[in-house]
């Protein structure tokens, strides 16, 4: 029996928000889990389809080039990350944006103004548990 403790999981962070990328590369770190972060949804899905396989996916919708929406379709176009938990995490609150994002393949839906980062971290955790249970 080994005493390394075992990971909590692998998350891939994507969000062109560098202040906020460090900010929960850091809680989730913190919190026992892998991070990779991505300044963007081109980046994310580059490492995706190089065979990268995390366990979550926090993903802002608002982003240049390619939005959280269009990441979506990409990962359900090309069948990345198929057994990935998608969370999008976003300042947007409008609903019609919520359905769509869990219509397209997203678990949750999180406002980052609703929630501090440490229940970010939290949420997810119930997500995982609720994904491997």
């Amino acid at each position: 029996m080994t005493d390394t403790p075992a990971k909590k999981g692998i998350i891939l962070l994507v969000d062109d928000d560098k202040f906020l990328l460090d900010m929960y590369g850091m809680k989730f770190s913190q919190g026992g889990y892998t991070v990779e972060a991505c300044m963007s949804a081109n980046e994310a899905l580059g490492i995706l389809r190089g065979g990268f396989l995390p366990d979550v996916l926090l993903f802002d919708l608002t982003m240049p080039e390619l939005d959280g929406f269009t990441f979506l379709k990409a990962l359900s176009d090309e069948h990345l990350a198929t057994n990935s938990i998608k969370i999008a995490l976003t300042n947007q609150s409008d609903e019609s944006e919520k359905a769509k994002a869990l219509e397209m393949g997203a678990s949750r839906y999180i406002v980052k103004a609703s929630m501090i980062p440490s229940e970010v971290v939290n949420t997810v955790g119930e997500e995982l548990a609720k994904h491997h249970a």
